[in-house]
């Protein structure tokens, strides 16, 4: 099981950022800056920005990168290196390397908020400190070749092309971006974006200072996709530095950010690779074969609180009634058996997972028949609310906004909802609670069968929303009203209620 870190939820300084935006790497996402004009210094720049990692890729995840003629700079995740950070300048046609330093250390959690600054200037004559790259205000350890003196970067040459997110139409970013600024002529340390609070956790403040003639913040408070103030690449540090977008929607603008971070599900906890995962990890198909392998959300060890998310099957491997031999039908639910990536056995089989099951509506556990509470899922496109009560130990479930009455159906308003009883938290082996999903199949196990698309949202949807709800503290969007006293699952609520 893992257990990940949670980023806190207040700033010190009580400086809260709004919003982040969703690279999903398969949708091939950019930004484009062209043309730079007039630089303050070509040879000092910094750059800081926050991201929260999707996954562990293969393939190269590039960050920022810029060309400008034969050269290339670039800053990224670097997949032959295990997930370290590297910054590359590449001259001659990308063949000769004047800068190639690599971190020691590895970036792998799914749930946390990384720091990133990259703090450049070549004109120091001390050859190891021309480089320097901090991720949450640790200046990290770095190997390779320096900068040479007075090395001019693309990344701030006065006619370049500045990408974030990808490189050349490759190497694209897969997870979240938030407060990315630009400083032109100014080698920062992050103390310039940043503070540590009264728990010793490193988190964002205001950044107050100047940007330099070619400097840039991204906010992402916009949704359009114009390349001015009204588009997702819009530059508000009052240099009008907008970027150009491609393959980025509405959708990916979204309220996950390092003052409040919401669950995910865990591509760590993706038992036997079993689920596709995309769109942040909100969004997963699963790959049809075998029974039951199941995943948690990132946030969890739950104890107390109320909380409420929404699954959406968005094409379902199973539709209608039954437990046919070889069919599939999905669960979501609450897993407290810390058995989640120790087995291939089904979610429901467990005597602490509890779970709500397509195929009948039904609230399964321990391997048993289940307890009748709501109807199946007949066709694609429904959503099941669920509801996890663990001040009272009970969960429940609408469809489509309609609560289940517990003798079968889902036709009552929240006040009348039914309510499953729950093992108490303290009483589970993992004492307390994850949220789950997972795929189960009939009798006939072992047999192939078509694969289902899913998406779970935790307050930062993947899909379109009509009527955009949130919680009574303002936190999350979701399809249905909020049932009154619950909440949805993000740092902020957390630390309230959790």
């Amino acid at each position: 099981m893992v257990f990940p870190t949670i980023m806190p939820a207040n700033s010190v300084s009580g400086f809260n950022i709004t919003n982040s935006l969703r690279f999903n790497d398969g949708d091939s996402p950019q930004l484009n800056l062209a043309n730079v004009g007039t630089v303050t210094n070509n040879k000092i720049f910094t750059y800081s920005v926050w991201i929260k990692k999707s996954s562990i890729e293969s393939a190269n995840q590039s960050i920022i990168s810029a060309e400008s003629g034969n050269n290339r700079s670039q800053l990224l995740f670097r997949s032959g290196s295990n997930d370290a950070i590297r910054i590359v300048e590449t001259s001659d046609a990308y063949t000769s390397f004047n800068t190639l330093l690599t971190t020691a250390a590895l970036f792998r959690d799914p749930s946390a908020w990384y720091h990133i600054v990259l703090s450049y200037d070549s004109t120091d004559g001390t050859a190891g400190d021309r480089v320097k790259i901090y991720v949450n205000s640790v200046l990290q350890t770095l190997s390779g070749t320096t900068a040479d003196s007075n090395f001019t970067t693309p990344f701030n040459e006065e006619s370049y092309n500045l990408d974030i997110g990808h490189l050349n139409n490759s190497e694209f970013l897969d997870g979240h971006m938030s407060d990315a600024h630009f400083i032109d002529g100014q080698a920062l340390t992050p103390t310039s974006f940043g503070e540590t609070n009264d728990n010793g956790v490193w988190i964002p403040k205001r950044y107050t200072g100047t940007f330099g003639l070619n400097g840039f913040k991204l906010e992402f408070k916009q949704t359009g996709t114009s390349t001015n103030s009204s588009g997702i690449g819009a530059d508000t540090s009052g240099n009008d530095r907008h970027f150009a977008v491609s393959n980025l929607a509405a959708t990916d603008v979204t309220t996950d950010t390092p003052t409040n971070n919401f669950a995910t599900m865990n591509f760590l906890d993706n038992f036997y690779s079993a689920h596709t995962m995309s769109e942040g990890n909100v969004k997963f198909v699963t790959n049809g074969t075998g029974d039951g392998p199941f995943q948690t959300a990132t946030i969890g060890d739950l104890k107390s609180g109320k909380w409420y998310f929404e699954f959406k099957y968005t094409d379902p491997a199973h539709t209608g009634g039954g437990d046919a031999a070889g069919e599939f039908y999905g669960q979501i639910g609450i897993c407290g058996s810390g058995l989640c990536v120790a087995t291939n056995a089904a979610f429901s089989s467990f005597e602490h997972n509890f779970a709500y099951a397509s195929n009948d509506g039904k609230i399964k556990f321990n391997n048993a028949a289940g307890t009748v509470h709501g109807s199946q899922i007949a066709e694609d496109g429904q959503i099941i609310g669920f509801l996890v009560d663990l001040d009272n130990n009970k969960v429940s479930t609408h469809k489509n906004g309609s609560y289940a009455d517990g003798s079968g159906n889902h036709d009552e308003s929240f006040g009348n909802a039914a309510f499953v009883d729950v093992t108490a938290p303290e009483s589970t082996p993992l004492g307390g609670y994850f949220i789950a999903f997972g795929e189960n199949v009939g009798s006939a196990e072992g047999q192939n069968q078509n694969t289902g698309t899913y998406e779970i949202n935790f307050g930062n949807p993947s899909f379109a929303i009509s009527s955009s709800n949130a919680d009574a503290n303002g936190h999350g969007n979701f399809e249905y009203a909020v049932p009154s006293g619950y909440f949805a699952l993000c740092t902020k609520n957390l630390a309230e209620y959790g």
